[in-house]
């Protein structure tokens, strides 16, 4: 992993932008949809950039760049001109301050880099190649876009709304997550448009008892991760603990639930000990196992068991 990804917040935070151009554009757009405080340094500007100065929403300092101008209270410098050489003036005026500075398109002069954004409200995906690919990146934009219904804003939306009412239902963090994500999981969910019957939807599933048992479900692993089905993915989602032997390839361990507790085990006897305390906590628990392995198939039971994108 190249970059450390991270949602910086730049609400009422003086920003500087170097340039008037086209790429200036962008820039100061985003910044400016994101809360941040604008100040924007060139000679002349684009037609949008002088609307944006009009209404006074962008502050504009017209005249060339010079050291002079920048300072310590920035949190961030862009270097949008077209001129290489006053590019990497801004650099390292910036370095010296050490202040984190983005020269666009010139990557080596970048002390953080912008991904590709699908903006859904509150919700938001970054997807980054670290430069490497940017048609690469568009196209798994565009595929999200298509996958991802509509509503997600006011969905978010709904649940900021919710976080301190819903404890007086659920008083544990463990049965409101749980609550969340049946709530979430329904086929209802993506056809709600309307705050009014999402609000309807949500007393009722407010009745319904939120399960508190634990579960185990066991996992073939192979050499290609994409055979898993779309069941096994919804179970590692929902997975509070994750066992998986040495060999078993990091690339499932990976999509399992961030904040998942994570175990090796060396043998059916360890394993056996880890499960057992785990069923004392009903927990819900994923195990991965080798392909076709008989070593472990007392211990599985009558648990759910996946393997190459099938129940078996």
């Amino acid at each position: 992993m190249r970059y450390f990804p991270m949602f910086l917040d730049i609400e009422n935070k003086p920003i500087l932008v170097v340039g008037g151009g086209e790429v200036a554009c962008r820039k100061v757009d985003s910044l400016l949809r994101a809360g941040g405080d604008v100040t924007l340094i060139s000679p002349k500007v684009e037609p949008y950039l002088q609307q944006l100065i009009d209404e006074n929403k962008l502050h504009w300092v017209q005249n060339f760049y010079s050291s002079q101008m920048l300072s310590s209270r920035y949190l961030q410098v862009w270097a949008t001109t077209d001129n290489p050489e006053l590019n990497h003036q801004v650099h390292s005026d910036a370095k010296k301050m050490g202040i984190l500075v983005n020269v666009v398109d010139d990557q080596p002069y970048c002390d953080f880099i912008t991904p590709s954004m699908i903006n859904r409200g509150r919700i938001q995906i970054a997807i980054s190649s670290g430069g490497a690919s940017p048609v690469l990146v568009r196209n798994i934009r565009e595929k999200f876009e298509s996958l991802l219904p509509q509503n997600l804003g006011l969905l978010a939306d709904f649940g900021a709304s919710k976080r301190n009412s819903i404890k007086e239902t659920f008083p544990t963090v463990d049965e409101r997550r749980k609550f969340w994500e049946r709530f979430l999981s329904s086929s209802r969910i993506e056809r709600i448009t309307e705050r009014e019957e999402l609000e309807a939807f949500y007393q009722e599933s407010l009745k319904e008892e939120v399960d508190s048992q634990g579960q185990v479900t066991w996992i073939e692993f192979e050499s290609d991760v994409e055979l898993l089905s779309i069941k096994a993915l919804r179970l590692m989602q929902e997975a509070e603990l994750v066992l998986h032997p040495a060999d078993c390839p990091f690339e499932y361990v990976d999509l399992c639930r961030r904040d998942a507790e994570r175990e090796q085990f060396k043998d059916s006897g360890e394993l056996s000990t880890k499960l057992m305390k785990a069923r004392s906590e009903n927990l819900r628990v994923c195990v991965f196992v080798p392909p076709s392995s008989v070593e472990f198939n007392l211990l599985i039971g009558s648990d759910v068991k996946l393997a190459s994108g099938r129940s078996l």
